[in-house]
């Protein structure tokens, strides 16, 4: 059986807070944004399903240089990617759609507030 690693490391300040985020994955041979491994990140957003408890385990973290309009992009990209996640694992073209509509009207807000300052 072929075994794939991911790792993650976060450093700390005093306080706990993320100052710092790089990961690596074994299997990055050909792609360029993991082959010069460890990539840094400003955030990250990790699930686990839990099929005891039927609920999912999140890790959210983000460093204090993470701008708050990048974060807000972080975001709707995340749902986004869930929306095609959706869609691929159980044909719901309707949840997706779904999902992908609130990103465009997401997109419109941050958008909004970027042009209002």
């Amino acid at each position: 059986m072929k075994k794939s690693e991911i790792n993650i490391t976060v450093s700390l300040d005093a306080a706990n807070i993320p100052e710092n985020i790089t990961w690596s994955a074994t299997d990055g041979e050909g792609n360029p944004q993991i082959e010069n491994s460890p990539s840094e990140s400003k955030s990250m957003s990790l699930s686990f399903w839990d099929d005891q408890q039927k609920n999912t385990l999140r890790i959210d973290l983000w460093t204090k240089e993470m701008p708050v309009d990048e974060m807000k992009r972080f975001c709707i990209d995340a749902i986004g990617g869930l929306a095609q996640t959706t869609l691929n694992a159980t044909g719901d073209s309707y949840m997706a759609q779904e999902m992908n509509d609130l990103c465009d009207r997401l997109v419109q807000h941050v958008e909004k507030e970027l042009k209002n300052g």
